[in-house]
Order: C-alpha cells, then structure tokens, then sequence
C-alpha cells in the first residue's frame, strides 16, 4: 500500500469530526397497564365471637382445646352448678309451698261461699242477724283476696323458677356459631366470676373465608368504590396473589369512637383539653376502611395477617407504554412533547396523549407507535443538528 495512502488514513483518524454524544433512549412497549391504589390490609375471620360465662363458679371441664372445629350448639365447657341447682330446688320448693297454700284457701274460700248462702237464707227468714250476715260475707271477701294474693305468689313464684332454670343453664356453655376455635382464654379448674362482667371462656372463628381491613387514605378513598378488582399478597407468599372485589367502604374511620370517648371525657375536664384533643387528631393521617372477602379453603390465611392490597382502578391490556420519567411536564392542553429518535439518529418533536399514569408508566393514546425510541434524558442541549452529524468516510477507501 502506498505510503501517502497510510498516512493519509492515518491523519483522517486522528483529525476526523468527533460525532455528539447520542442522547439515552427508550423503545415504546406495549404491555398491561393499570391505575391503582395501594393500601395496607389487616386479615380478620369473617365472623369472630368472644364466648363467655354468665355463670360465676369453678370450670368443671373444658371440652375444646385450640385449633378445634366447632357446630352451633355444641357444648364446649361446664362450670360447677351446684349452687345454681340449690337455687332452682329452692325456687321450685317455694312454688310447691305457694301452690299448697292456694288449696288450702281455696277450700276455705268453698267452705265461706257455703256460710255466707246459708246467712243469706236466714237473714231473709228472720232466722239471723245483721251482723251475722256481714260478718260472713267480709270472711267470702277476705278468702277471695288472699287467693288472688297466693295466685300473684305463685305466678312470681314460678318466674323465680324459669330463672333458676336459665342459670342453671349458664352452667352449661355452647357454641353459639360453627367454627374454629382460635383461643382458649382460662383453664379446666380454674373459677370465673361473672358478677360484674362476662368472663371470656374461648374464642370462636369462622376462618373458612377471611375478611382483609385495608386502610385507604383519605386523599385515595374518593376514587374508590364497592365493586371494584383488589388482589394482595401475604409476607409469608409475596409471590402468591389473591383475587377479590372490593365488598364496601366503611363511610368513618375506626378513630371515631376514640374521637367519641375523648370528646365526652374533655368536655368533663374543660375546654382546654378539647382544643388540643382537636389539634392532635387534625395533624395524624386519616384512613377508611376497604372490606372484602376471601375464600380460606386451605386455612393458609391467619388471623391478623398483614397484606399488601391493590385497589385496582382502572386496567388496559396490550396497551403502548412508555416510563412516566420521560414525559416531562405536560403541555396547557395536557398532552405531552417528546422527540422522536427517527431512522438516522435524527430528533423531531412529537406531541402525544396520555391516558393512565401510574407514575411509574403511562398509556400512550395518540402520537406514537410500538417500536418508537424517544430520548429518555433532557434534550434542550441535544439538537437535531448535532443527531444528524455523521463524520466523512476516510480518505482513500
């Protein structure tokens, strides 16, 4: 090869025209797309009940331990009735004596009725007395007034039975729903004492289908609504998503009982207090329940499980995408501008339509196509000049 060519390529290499810097560039893809809202979800039993004793006593026995299923009605533990049996002989006895005592009387009322005729013939005939006869009548009155007291008796009588009957039956505890017994709160020998609140005995769950709590800020709660798609995943299955739909959401939050017991208790201590119970409760975040349901069938999902909820609002597939980051800031019309990458490395501005942004993607509606690249950084000092640059081929080839 000729030495001037060499040299001449060599001199071309070292002196040719830097090419600019091609800007980064992102391909529009299409994919599914949604616009959600994310919320934190607690897991609850569809139905949960405190089983208690309305009986004071001794736990003569405990039929369940944890764990258990249980039907309605089923007896799951005894306290020791014998003082509830004294009561219901003793209320049983009392009605036997008021009973005996209304035959007595009545006998005696029968054997008045007879006095007071036979003195209402005689005074007639002149046979007896005036005060013969009063006296005989006021004896009818008074036995026909103490029957009716002993009638009273009895029926009181027998009401202090049927309530020795009912807690003799308090002795005796059932479960009032099917379920699953998820706590066991005393043990068999241990005594409760039901004279001022209901002791809790055991707790009964129906886990078969779950409810999922799922805080939704008050700045999200306006877009959502009953009916719509929630999935959530579990810290134990983060890879496992569960399907619901969206059953209600509560109109309060939880925190307004607290706001109910705080107000009732500032106001019995001063105005003071209620504005800085006010400032307190106005400066915390605000959150509204969402509630829907689960079928459990396997039981993998436990009382109080945390669960990461999507409140899906709205979802297209196969729809173009594009990062939320490239689109800068919109236009006075809500359209976005952005430059296209054409086939030669060169820039033109394209003005696009944005449907969902999720701030991580957004539907494009109008103004791109699949496959198109657009520059992903800033692009006020990239020029279509610069993009259309391309160096000389070298000399002498």
């Amino acid at each position: 090869m000729p030495t001037a060519v060499i040299c001449g390529a060599a001199l071309w290499f070292f002196l040719r025209p830097t090419p600019p810097p091609q800007p980064p560039t992102v391909q529009i893809s299409i994919d599914d797309i949604e616009d959600s809202v994310l919320a934190t979800g607690k897991i609850e039993a569809l139905q949960m009940v405190s089983v208690g004793a309305q009986a004071s006593g001794q736990i003569k026995s405990l039929n369940v331990a944890l764990g258990d299923s249980v039907k309605k009605g089923q007896l799951v533990a005894e306290i020791d009735s014998l003082t509830q049996q004294n009561a219901l002989h003793t209320a049983e006895a009392s009605l036997d004596n008021t009973r005996a005592q209304r035959r007595s009387k009545a006998a005696a009322l029968k054997q008045a009725e007879l006095a007071f005729k036979r003195q209402q013939r005689m005074l007639a005939e002149d046979a007896s007395t005036q005060e013969t006869f009063e006296s005989a009548e006021a004896t009818l009155n008074e036995t026909k007034a103490d029957i009716a007291a002993l009638d009273a008796q009895i029926r009181q009588a027998a009401i202090a039975v049927d309530t020795a009957k009912v807690n003799l039956g308090y002795t005796r505890i059932s479960a009032p729903i099917d379920g699953t017994v998820v706590g066991v709160v005393v043990k068999e020998g241990q005594t409760v004492n039901a004279s001022q609140t209901t002791p809790t005995l055991i707790k009964i769950a129906q886990v078969d289908t779950m409810t999922v709590k799922a805080e939704v800020s008050e700045a999200d709660v306006t877009r959502v609504a009953p009916g719509q798609r929630v999935y959530f995943t579990i810290l134990g299955e983060p890879d496992r998503r569960y399907d619901a739909t969206l059953r209600a959401v509560k109109p309060a939050p939880d925190s307004i009982a607290d706001e109910d017991s705080s107000s009732s208790s500032s106001s019995s201590s001063g105005s003071s207090s209620s504005s800085s119970s006010s400032s307190t409760s106005s400066s915390s975040a605000i959150y509204y329940d969402g509630l829907f349901d689960i079928a459990n069938p396997d039981h993998k999902l436990r009382i109080s499980m945390t669960a990461k909820v999507t409140i899906v609002l709205k979802q297209v597939k196969g729809a173009l995408t594009v990062p939320s980051t490239v689109l800068g800031e919109a236009n006075k019309d809500g359209s976005y501008t952005v430059q296209v990458v054409g086939d030669r490395g060169q820039l033109s501005p394209r003005r696009v339509r944005v449907g969902i942004d999720n701030n991580v993607n957004a539907e494009i509606l109008e103004g791109l196509r699949a496959g198109d690249r657009i520059v992903a950084g800033d692009t006020s000092k990239v020029t279509t000049a610069q993009s259309n640059t391309r160096p000389p081929p070298p000399m002498g080839f």
